[in-house]
């Protein structure tokens, strides 16, 4: 009797535990199921107070123009481009080129040149009055070697910051044994520099550039191909410019000639090319030289080429100190690709080929 007793309180002993172990794995069941149910409130909360955040965007960077910067003021030296000067120094240095006849049907050049430093510029040669319009536009400090009777009044009349080569050292314009004088005056832009601070000049500049450059690439909306120009200034000097489509640069010929540099025998190129129409005509100024005359003031009749492509545009200059304006066919300002630029101001009647 004992023994059936003790048996029924042994089972009923494990009834109990396995409820026990029911119980508390159901307990423990339902804290597993709150406590996730607690984490999933706090992250829902945690989110809802959390700002939508969308994928950003990278950022863009603006580009900025090259050919262009800095606050250092303009260099503009007169180089010679008799072929007795041939190759010239620093061309392709400068971010503009002009080219304006002269007496006999020669041409000279202008180069402009902004934060270089150069250790070779020239054949420098003298000064010619109607170049001063645009060094003056360009507010630079205007660098020769002599200059004509008319040019020497009108430095004095429009103060021009001028740096007359003729009257300097020779340890800061000489003469190099390579070549002939007069085709032989050399100097770089650290003596200039030195100079125009001697002189008292500024040598810092917060002007705008003349030309509208921009950063993106101009495609020029034309039918006029433009993969090899003629720009005739006479009968024998003729300028001529060659496209160069992988490059996107136009090579520059002249008198027949590839044109190279002095320094570096790298082919003369150029990004763009401004031609403007104007009359020249004899100056009248008592030495009987032949010395030439320009009628640059009103608007002129020209073309801008880039990338194989011309359009026609006006030139627009109201006085001899204010920037020309370059204007399409709308009226619109032009936009100039961001790199170095040739104006060839040509005779009026000159027959020039854009093919």
């Amino acid at each position: 009797m004992k023994v059936q007793e003790t048996k029924g309180g042994i089972k009923v002993l494990v009834v109990i535990l396995i409820l026990l172990i029911i119980l508390a794995a159901a307990l423990l069941a339902i804290k597993v199921v709150n406590t996730q149910k607690e984490k999933q409130e706090k992250q829902n909360q945690i989110s809802s107070e959390e700002p939508n955040l969308e994928p950003e965007e990278p950022e863009k960077i603006e580009k900025q123009i090259q050919i262009y910067s800095g606050n250092e003021r303009p260099i503009a030296v007169m180089i010679d481009n008799h072929t007795g000067a041939w190759p010239q120094a620093g061309l392709n240095d400068a971010y503009l080129v002009y080219e304006i006849i002269v007496e006999g049907g020669e041409t000279r050049l202008m180069p402009i040149f902004k934060e270089k430093d150069l250790e070779k510029i020239g054949p420098v040669r003298s000064a010619r009055h109607y170049f001063l319009d645009y060094a003056l536009e360009n507010d630079a400090i205007y660098v020769h070697f002599g200059q004509s009777p008319q040019a020497g009044t009108d430095i004095k009349r429009y103060s021009v910051s001028d740096i007359n080569g003729l009257v300097e050292s020779e340890s800061d314009f000489w003469r190099v044994k390579d070549k002939y004088a007069p085709h032989n005056v050399v100097t770089n832009t650290q003596k200039i520099m030195d100079l125009a601070k001697e002189k008292g000049y500024r040598t810092i500049s917060t002007q705008s550039s003349v030309l509208h450059y921009v950063a993106d690439e101009v495609e020029l909306d034309s039918d006029i191909p433009a993969t090899r120009i003629t720009i005739p200034y006479c009968s024998w000097n003729v300028v001529e410019y060659r496209y160069d489509e992988v490059n996107k640069r136009y090579i520059r010929y002249s008198k027949g000639e590839k044109q190279k540099d002095w320094e570096t025998d790298m082919d003369i190129t150029t990004k763009n090319i401004i031609i403007t129409f104007a009359k020249n005509s004899t100056l009248e100024d008592g030495e009987d030289k032949d010395r030439q005359t320009l009628s640059n003031i009103g608007t002129l009749d020209g073309y801008y080429i880039t990338n194989g492509k011309a359009i026609r545009i006006t030139c627009e200059k109201k006085s001899r100190t204010e920037k020309t304006i370059y204007r399409d066919e709308d009226g619109n300002e032009i936009q100039v690709n961001d790199g170095n630029t040739y104006i060839q101001i040509c005779p009026i009647d000159a027959k020039v080929v854009i093919e």
